[in-house]
């Protein structure tokens, strides 16, 4: 491919990573919303399945459709940077896709009574919320991938936070009076994903010029470009990182349940954990725009430009976390126990140190988007993968009484060896051609 066949990358991740920060930012802070009216609107034990269904929902969610987002804005984002503009073969991800929607469709339809009446105390409603709202996830997924890889990064963040304002509307219903009960609330998640949805149109409504072809030759050079033999592995590595990453999220909600005399714990270690969610989704801004940047900087600007968009991201994190701990330390109790109506101490240290976690998670993400861009999913998910079975390992040990303590120290523990693992694999990382290795 000679010099002339290669566009310059487009400068749009800075402005990308403004204008979904603007969304995401938002949607971080309407999530927390729903979960703080909710608090208020049901009892502890309502609340606690409530946080469970959120926790399996994005558990599974995140696993399992996470890499085809992932896996559409790098090879779309790569494949418009080298001037291959349009006609992206999407069949193989629609098949991946579709496939692991299917999957857990069966795995869930075999588990129904586990879940429904072990997990849920017998309630249907809470069920098909998880089911409906798992499969309707599978297209916000693929939409967030696409729209990513085409730095389209204004309807990425308006579906996201559409998706946030659907939800929160349910919960509001009840604590206003217009809907009673947990299914009301719950039911909120279930349509918040097929909601969202509605922004897709105006991507096709409004396409800019890069996104169609230039001639027929364009459609050629592009057809294959994403086949079963490159995505496949990229996609189960990164299945890998997002079992592992959820796992950090919501192992301790999920240990702390299955082991706790304490009916209410788990609940409140998921509205302590919810400090490191919030900041988390919003970097979901940052992350999907800093990967299809990445790798259009890997096509085309070298290496230098490649670590200088991840040293200013991680010192900005650096930051940032240092100012959210020394916050959690000076008014985190009294702020977490309001909002969720918490009524037994909560230790600021232990705040401290999720907030400081929070700061490694988002590290870890950087450098995690870093090795994707670069090819190197399967190192990448092997640092990740350890890491969440040190800390599930830890969650079950019995070093520290208070699950809530060992929650909260287990987890920044957990996400500083990340972090340090993949700064490792960071710098060890190869930079190969990208060129149809997605």
């Amino acid at each position: 491919m000679s010099a002339s066949d290669v566009r310059a990358p487009p400068p749009g991740y800075g402005r990308g990573a403004r204008i979904l920060s603007i969304g995401i930012a938002t949607t971080g802070l309407v999530t927390f919303a729903y979960f703080a009216l909710a608090a208020h609107a049901l009892t502890p034990v309502e609340y606690k399945r409530i946080s469970l269904v959120w926790s399996i929902m994005f558990v599974v969610a995140s696993v399992i459709y996470r890499p085809i987002e992932q896996l559409l804005s790098r090879t779309i984002a790569d494949r418009r940077a080298r001037g291959h503009s349009g006609g992206h073969n999407l069949r193989v991800a629609l098949l991946i896709q579709a496939t692991f929607a299917l999957a857990f469709l069966a795995v869930a339809l075999a588990l129904r009574d586990l879940l429904q009446d072990d997990l849920f105390d017998g309630s249907a409603a809470l069920y098909w919320v998880l089911v409906v709202g798992v499969l309707a996830y599978a297209a916000s997924y693929f939409a967030r991938g696409f729209l990513a890889g085409h730095q389209r990064f204004a309807l990425y963040g308006l579906l996201v936070f559409l998706e946030a304002i659907s939800r929160v509307l349910f919960a509001l219903a009840v604590v206003i009076g217009i809907a009673s009960g947990q299914s009301a609330v719950a039911l909120g998640m279930a349509a918040a994903p097929l909601l969202s949805l509605l922004v897709v149109p105006w991507f096709f409504a409004r396409r800019e010029d890069g996104d169609a072809p230039a001639d027929a030759s364009a459609v050629k050079q592009t057809e294959g470009g994403l086949t079963l033999r490159h995505g496949a592995p990229f996609a189960a590595a990164v299945l890998g990182v997002m079992i592992a990453e959820q796992t950090l999220l919501n192992a301790a909600v999920l240990t702390v349940e299955g082991t706790s005399a304490d009916a209410a714990l788990a609940g409140i270690v998921f509205s302590v954990l919810l400090i490191a969610r919030a900041p988390l989704q919003l970097f979901q801004a940052v992350q999907g725009s800093l990967l299809p940047h990445l790798a259009g900087l890997q096509a085309t600007a070298g290496a230098a430009e490649f670590r200088r968009a991840i040293r200013v991201t991680v010192l900005a994190i650096g930051a940032f976390a240092l100012a959210v701990a020394g916050g959690l330390f000076a008014v985190g109790p009294a702020v977490v126990g309001a909002l969720f109506d918490i009524d037994r101490e909560i230790g600021r240290a232990g705040l401290s140190l999720v907030g400081l976690g929070m700061g490694f998670h988002l590290v870890a993400g950087t450098l995690n988007q870093a090795a994707l861009a670069r090819g190197d999913a399967l190192g990448a998910a092997v640092a990740w993968l350890v890491c969440a079975g040190a800390f599930v390992a830890w969650m079950l040990s019995p070093v520290i009484d208070d699950q809530l303590l060992r929650t909260e120290v287990g987890y920044c523990c957990a996400t500083a060896l990340l972090a340090a693992l993949l700064a490792l694999v960071y710098r060890a990382g190869r930079s190969p051609s990208l060129t149809g290795a997605a």
